[in-house]
């Protein structure tokens, strides 16, 4: 049974644990080691006044995640989606898509408009989005500067 929750703070360590197990591995490889590193990157992205996490639920186990915020914008109110994923055994099974609708009605109903994210072009997930409804921004960029 498919189940969506609403979590906070009080699931920081069932998030960090299924956030670890989905972006250490295959396409991203991500070195997240430094426990106190994500501590405070979960902790930024699900414990602010905006924040909107949510959770996907299988038979009471964790198996994907919508982390993002609430964000008043000048065209209405949107959800900013920082980090979305599934567990890698549960992919390519519809469950995704699934979550995302969930997720889209859920935000709907808080009187959001729209869903923004980001993602690379080189990634799975880059035709997942497109797959759902999401659109390219033409004139949209994305800027990076790293201090030495």
């Amino acid at each position: 049974m498919i189940k969506i929750k609403e979590l906070n703070i009080d699931y920081i360590e069932e998030i960090k644990s299924l956030f670890c197990d989905i972006f250490t591995n295959e396409p991203w490889n991500d070195d997240w080691s430094d426990a106190s590193q994500l501590h405070e990157y979960i902790l930024d992205l699900i414990g602010n006044r905006n924040s909107l996490t949510l959770g996907i639920y299988e038979d009471n186990k964790l198996i994907g995640l919508s982390m993002g915020s609430i964000m008043h914008w000048w065209i209405g109110t949107e959800y900013y989606i920082y980090e979305f994923c599934v567990k890698a055994d549960k992919q390519r099974q519809g469950v995704g898509t699934e979550f995302l609708k969930c997720v889209e009605e859920y935000v709907k109903r808080l009187n959001v408009t729209h869903i923004f994210l980001q993602t690379e072009r080189t990634v799975p997930a880059y035709e997942f989005y497109k797959k759902n409804g999401f659109v390219e921004l033409n004139e949209h960029v994305s800027l990076f500067k790293e201090f030495n």
